[in-house]
Parts: structure tokens; C-alpha cells; sequence
């Protein structure tokens, strides 16, 4: 499955948050190239896509470092050339492959606390952009950043063959995500996932701030029959 893809992956350390989003010219993109839990970071596997890249060098940035993580994770894939990875460990450490294989244009940049990333590429514009929008979104919401990078992408350029599909995922440490969100098949899938993302700020989000977490059992009980009641 060779996915033209622009993305950016990025961990928070103030808040200890951490996600990715991305936008690509194949159908749910989402499903197989987003990795991230705030205890361990974020990873996006892209290009000749090989999911089980993101699997284990999630697991590795639970205890080693990003630039660690990638040098061991791609040693155990026999087709590295045609990969694509970006990672962000829980320290905010950067690091990122692209295969020499990879359709033109692509590459990648980091970042502090990030990396954008991008293969099939209307030109190094995306990729500029991304970081740009990202860096001036200093002290927002780790979701509004990430969003609006993406959206920063897709205006410079994105994928040249086209848009399909679109996500947007942010971990904050719960055994649950904080942001799911994907548009796995749609004429302008980033702007759909802007309208799905404004949806989801006002009806959604309220209900997951007050779920249970482990340090409370059962949630912010009254919070949560308030907006059951709304």
C-alpha cells in the first residue's frame, strides 16, 4: 500500500500530550499510519507502508529515545528504502527516515517536539508550511495545532495526486484517546476534518474531559449528567 502522505507528528511536554495528524491521496490513511500514547510519543509510518513500523517503535520510545527508537526499528524492515517514518519521543526528541525509494518530491523536517513529513509531494512548500503554522501555534491546544498545520499543508500543496482521506489523533496518558478523529474517504478530506473537529470541540470533547480516568474512578459524575442533560 504505497500512500502519498503529508504529516506531522508532536509531543507537548508541558502538558504531556502527544499526536499526529495527516492527509493523504489513498482511503483511511488513519487506519494503518497513526501511533501515539503520551507515555511512550507519536509516530506516523508512511510511504510503501508497513504498520507494524509504528506498532514496535511505539513500543521502543517507551524506554529509548527517538533517534534510538528509529535507528532500531528500521533495521528490522528488509524494504527500508521504500519506507517513510517520523517520530517524537515523550522528551520532545525528533527524528525521522525517508527511504531513498520514496517517490519524489519527499523528505522531512524537525523540529523541537516535532516532525512533518511527506512523500508524492507537490514540492518542499508542504513541508515548509506545516512546520511554520506549527511553531507560530505556540500555546494552543495540541488538536488546534496539529489541525492547523495540516491545514497550512494542504494549502502549500499536499499530495499531488490528489486528496482522499484525512485524521487527527492526540493522547493525554488515559488508556483512551483524547482525539480520534477521520475522514477516510472525501473530496477535501482536511476540510471535512476541520468541520468534524469544530463538532467535535463543542459536542464531544466536554463528555471525554469528564470520563472516568484511573485517578477517578468515576469520572466527574455530576459534570458529566450536566452535559447529559444539555
Amino acid at each position: 500500500m504505497y500512500a502519498g502522505t503529508f504529516s506531522i507528528v508532536a509531543y507537548d511536554v508541558a502538558t504531556r500530550t502527544c499526536g499526529v495528524a495527516l492527509s493523504s491521496r489513498m482511503p483511511a490513511i488513519g487506519a494503518f499510519s497513526v501511533f501515539a500514547h503520551a507515555q511512550a510519543g507519536a509516530v506516523a509510518t508512511q510511504a510503501l507502508i508497513n504498520p507494524l513500523l509504528g506498532a514496535d517503535a511505539l513500543e521502543l520510545l517507551r524506554s529509548h529515545g527517538a533517534e534510538e527508537a528509529l535507528h532500531r526499528v528500521l533495521e528490522t524492515d528488509p524494504a527500508v528504502d521504500s519506507r517513510q517514518v517520523a517520530m517524537v519521543d515523550a522528551t520532545g526528541g525528533a527524528a525521522a527516515y525517508t527511504g531513498p525509494e520514496t517517490h519524489p518530491w519527499s523528505g522531512h523536517r524537525t523540529g523541537e517536539g516535532y516532525v512533518v513529513a511527506g512523500n508524492i509531494l507537490t514540492g518542499a512548500d508542504t513541508l515548509d508550511a506545516m512546520a511554520e503554522r506549527f511553531e507560530a501555534g505556540a500555546g494552543e491546544r495540541l488538536d488546534e495545532r496539529l489541525l492547523g498545520a495540516l491545514e497550512a499543508g494542504q494549502a502549500a500543496g499536499g499530495d499531488r495526486r490528489g486528496k482522499q482521506s484525512a485524521a487527527l489523533y492526540v493522547h493525554t496518558g488515559r488508556p483512551y484517546p483524547y482525539v480520534d478523529l477521520r475522514v477516510d474517504e472525501h473530496p477535501d478530506p482536511v476540510v471535512e476534518l476541520r468541520r468534524v473537529h469544530d463538532v467535535a470541540r463543542r459536542e464531544l470533547l466536554p463528555f471525554v474531559e469528564a470520563m472516568p480516568t484511573r485517578e477517578r474512578p468515576a469520572g466527574d459524575f455530576a459534570r458529566l449528567l450536566e452535559l447529559d442533560q444539555d
